[in-house]
């Protein structure tokens, strides 16, 4: 028994996803002729209470292209200093939309309104990027699966209409966010002009994410992804596998951050960690205490099949998820109880 912690994008189909796999009704995407995407793009607009969606192959390249969409080669886009969009997807703020990106100390991989005013650049002054963008990203993925507080999202759309900016939203694992704090999508659709989804986070999906937005800057995206390459055919397969986690594997997200609750609990106990980080949903961050070393913390837990991630600054990372049973979350408490 191999128990995967490293991430909730390693699971696996289930039985029943597999049959709706097998039989979507599928035709050509880039036709707009696949009936199971235009499904899956409408369900998911209607759930947030925006005006179009667009099926994406990768988040990354749903925030990609909504950069793209957003901004115009040498402006500036605002973000958390842990924000994946800038470090996690391989530079593609730059390269494919040609815009820096100003850096803001958060809490967690979350800002405020007031750090979000403050970093935006004079219009009028020539010698800096003009600010154009705002990405928040919920849950935050380096800071340890943290929810923002919707009402200082609500102020930062706020900032943004003051400054005319756009409001971007990587959302994916708003899934978790959603199930933990018990929030309406309609409220996030109210305040973002656009948000990435994901189906393959949380939802247990073999890929596939979804871009939703308003209607004037959703007419920018079927270009944009045919630019970045993102045009698929008989996509309906992946997207039936969508419709089918959105019908029977959202609830479930709770069960994932009570496993990870207590982990994170276990953990705390434990004489060989430094410390624990709050942990809200299905994402537990810790740090080893001097008196290990995390090479030898991830080899001793390798040879008992064990995988979890290091993030580099001594950050460890443990990710529950669909797949992570009850049989191996039990194994994996005792072999964290009983390491020595």
């Amino acid at each position: 028994m191999i128990i995967d912690l490293r991430s909730d994008t390693v699971t696996k189909p289930t039985i029943e996803m597999m049959q709706a796999i097998m039989n979507a009704e599928v035709g050509d995407d880039v036709y707009k002729e696949d009936p199971t995407v235009n499904k899956l793009e409408q369900k998911l607009a209607e759930l947030f209470g925006m005006d179009a969606a667009l099926f994406f192959p990768t988040g990354s390249m749903a925030n990609q292209a909504a950069i793209k969409m957003h901004t115009q080669p040498g402006e500036q886009l605002i973000a958390d200093k842990w924000a994946h969009v800038y470090n996690y997807e391989g530079g593609g703020a730059s390269f494919n939309s040609g815009v820096s990106c100003k850096l803001i100390d958060g809490h967690r991989g979350m800002i405020t309104a007031n750090q979000v005013e403050e970093s935006i650049n004079p219009p009028d002054f020539y010698h800096s990027p003009l600010t154009t963008l705002v990405c928040l990203e919920n849950t935050t993925n380096k800071g340890g699966g943290a929810c923002y507080d919707f009402s200082e999202i609500e102020k930062i759309r706020q900032v943004c209409d003051k400054h005319n900016l756009g409001f971007h939203l990587d959302g994916a694992r708003i899934w978790n966010a959603l199930i933990a704090k018990n929030e309406d999508p309609q409220a996030y659709g109210s305040v973002f002009d656009t948000i990435s989804v994901c189906l393959s986070k949380g939802l247990g999906t073999p890929i596939g994410s979804v871009l939703l937005g308003n209607k004037e800057i959703m007419k920018k995206a079927m270009r944009v992804r045919k630019v970045l390459g993102g045009g698929m055919r008989q996509i309906g397969f992946m997207a039936a596998a969508g419709i089918y986690a959105l019908d029977n594997h959202l609830e479930r997200i709770g069960e994932d951050h009570k496993k990870a609750s207590e982990i994170a609990e276990v953990l705390s106990k434990q004489s060989f960690v430094k410390n624990v980080e709050p942990t809200e949903t299905n994402i537990v961050i810790f740090y080893l205490s001097e008196a290990i070393s995390e090479e030898k913390f991830m080899a001793d837990l390798l040879q008992k099949n064990i995988k979890i991630s290091a993030m580099g600054q001594g950050k460890l990372r443990i990710v529950t998820h669909l797949d992570y049973t009850n049989q191996m979350h039990s194994k994996f408490l005792e072999t964290i109880n009983n390491y020595s």
